[in-house]
């Protein structure tokens, strides 16, 4: 159920919205399209509250009962083989998320629905039970909150997360807990004891180190500052963190590649890696939106960098180009991170989790229930996408 204090969830079923004059990010293929400014909820995120900002937009949060929870992942520059998603869409927001796209494989916008449309796996747990509960599960490391952020904000109502974890944390099964949100301290008391038999590790996904640009590239996650602290929590309960310098935005955030690895491992990061910025589909226009929008003396720099790690394009989806680039300054990243991985003493994030412990997988016993309800809404709109 809803928190009825927290006027900026929602969940409801989604009625068709009246187009509105609004222009800002996703303006291009969303005409509802707005900057994320009015759009942050109110919790230890790191920010500091504005009183000018006005009252929040509501976030629809739309209960949908999957057919089935674990994702199984052929592609080689990815280190895990599977993955569990709690949620579609994703209310952080960020510009460059490269999930966006999937929003319109359910006839939503990639843009504001995206960020403001969500829909909630409210029996993940339930299906994860049961998976693996089957005869021929072989246990692997999963991988959480690769799509979107297994702890954006309405996680803290719903605790899908959590459950999933407590699922893990009782089979004693491996898994990788990805974000860019201080939720996941809330969590420790289940992952810190799955770290100390070598079944947890989290990766921290850090873009910046300016507020300024992350307040408006990642307008709904943790401040920079404050995610360094989650670092620091997760570092001193026992559990493995991992830093994501992600994305490397040329002339924006690359500059920063050096300090970001710096202060992740002052705060007790571990190991590390990066991507390159990545632009498909409908997130091409959206981050050039907003790079005009904020950065427009450099914009052009910008995209000319990009094209240049692309091959001339404005991407690439080759499985070996696609996370780190080509060419000359794809290289020169490349050895700015390796040198300065190696300084601070730092693993690269590399292999495919292998080193998570799955011997100790006890298989559940799953109780004889009700009929799973149908996926999706009242139209059963969704039924071909879980």
């Amino acid at each position: 159920m809803s928190d009825p204090n927290n006027e900026s969830e929602e969940r409801v079923m989604l009625p068709p919205r009246p187009l509105s004059a609004q222009k800002g990010r996703g303006a291009v293929t969303n005409l509802q399209g707005r900057f994320e400014r009015n759009g942050r909820a109110q919790f230890d995120d790191g920010w500091p509250a504005d009183e000018d900002e006005g009252a929040p937009f509501k976030t629809q949060v739309t209960d949908e009962y999957a057919k089935t929870i674990l994702t199984r992942n052929a592609s080689p520059d990815i280190p895990f083989n599977v993955s569990l998603n709690p949620y579609r869409g994703c209310e952080h927001g960020c510009v460059y998320c490269f999930a966006r796209p999937t929003h319109s494989y359910l006839g939503l916008s990639p843009g504001l629905d995206f960020e403001s449309r969500l829909f909630a796996k409210v029996n993940a747990a339930d299906l994860l039970r049961r998976e693996l509960a089957k005869a021929a599960y072989v246990p692997e490391p999963i991988a959480i909150g690769v799509n979107t952020d297994a702890y954006q904000p309405c996680e803290r109502t719903l605790g899908i997360t959590r459950r999933v974890i407590e699922v893990l944390h009782d089979c004693e099964h491996p898994l990788a807990l990805i974000s860019k949100s201080s939720l996941i301290e809330r969590d420790i008391d289940l992952i810190a004891p799955m770290a100390a038999r070598n079944q947890a590790i989290a990766a921290i996904t850090l873009t910046t180190l300016d507020p300024a640009i992350s307040r408006t590239l990642e307008p709904r996650a943790a401040a920079p500052a404050r995610r360094l602290r989650t670092i620091r929590t997760l570092t001193d309960a026992g559990i493995p963190v991992r830093v994501s310098v992600a994305p490397v935005i040329p002339f924006v955030t690359e500059p920063e590649l050096e300090r970001v690895l710096e202060a992740a491992h002052a705060a007790g990061a571990v190991s590390a890696h990066y991507v390159v910025l990545r632009l498909p589909w409908e997130v091409n226009d959206l981050f050039q939106q907003w790079l005009q929008a904020h950065f427009p003396e450099r914009a052009q720099r910008v995209m000319n960098r990009v094209r240049e790690m692309r091959g001339g394009k404005d991407y690439d989806s080759d499985f070996s180009k696609r996370m780190a680039g080509e060419g000359v300054w794809a290289d020169l990243i490349r050895q700015r991170f390796v040198k300065t991985v190696a300084r601070l003493g730092m693993n690269v994030n590399s292999g495919r989790f292998a080193e998570l412990d799955a011997s100790r997988f006890r298989r559940p016993l799953v109780v004889p229930g009700p009929p799973a309800k149908q996926c999706g809404n009242a139209t059963g709109q969704l039924d071909l996408f879980s």
